[in-house]
């Protein structure tokens, strides 16, 4: 029996991939691979590997996670190095943990390999430190919900240190600046859209909450990162965005009596 290995593709530039993640990639027999992993990174796989491809098309998926289960357990089988290739880092809104548990319950040996998630990689083209010690403690890490599914976006948990890193943000920018307003956050607040970060199709664009509604959809994969330390200059970090809601309270208080 072979080995499956778990492997993050960074956000796109190869040269950001580890020095493991290239090393296994260039032994592969197998390779799985989803669509957000760049054509760069895939033109390292050898031309003797079986490549397949399991990603999603429009949003419809070319195989489901249980084929997707079955193939890596089969494959495992009759190949030494099985590598389920997944863009960014394979732990984070990479549905690993069910290809884990499909291997263990098979008793397929298997390793994750960790990449460069879209966040880091985004931040580090737009010049932007997701944490700063004068602006954000926190960093949250979503994806964008919709409809039905919109409670398992918990902005309870996005407060005035926090980075939001919004992944998957859709086409309607201006639905996902409406859910904002209601959770609170300030029209002015800095927001970065970073679409292919890494690669030579990327493209940044700076607003605010407020101006997400004037901008279009840009190429997949995208992301958002929203918060004080995204604003341009070091002076803008500070109260000019989001100020303590409950300064403004007592001073009201404080007036009234």
């Amino acid at each position: 029996m072979g080995k499956v290995y778990l492997i993050g593709a960074g956000p796109g530039d190869p040269d950001l991939l580890t020095v493991k993640a290239l090393r296994l990639l260039e032994r592969a027999t197998v390779v799985l691979h989803d669509s957000l992993v760049s054509r760069e990174v895939l033109a390292l796989i050898p031309h003797e590997a079986e490549v397949i491809d399991v990603g999603k098309r429009a949003g419809q998926k070319l195989l489901t996670q249980d084929e997707i289960n079955s193939l890596l357990v089969s494959h495992a089988s009759h190949s030494e190095i099985v590598v389920r290739l997944k863009g960014g880092d394979p732990m984070i809104f990479g549905r690993a943990a069910e290809e884990i548990e499909a291997l263990r319950a098979a008793g397929v040996p298997f390793e994750v390999v960790p990449g460069i998630t879209a966040a880091i990689g985004a931040a580090a083209e737009a010049g932007i430190s997701l944490t700063d010690r004068r602006a954000s403690s926190q960093i949250v890490i979503a994806t964008f919900s919709r409809g039905a599914d919109a409670s398992s976006m918990n902005w309870a948990n996005v407060t005035r240190c926090s980075t939001l890193v919004l992944y998957m943000p859709g086409a309607d920018y201006a639905e996902v600046a409406r859910q904002m307003r209601d959770a609170g956050l300030p029209d002015d607040l800095p927001c970065v859209i970073v679409s292919n970060a890494t690669t030579p199709r990327q493209e940044i664009r700076r607003t605010t909450v407020a101006g997400l509604d004037q901008h279009h959809k840009l190429a997949a994969p995208a992301l958002m990162i929203v918060g004080r330390v995204a604003a341009h200059h070091v002076e803008e970090i500070a109260e000019a965005y989001w100020p303590e809601k409950s300064s403004r309270r007592s001073t009201s208080q404080t007036k009234i009596s």
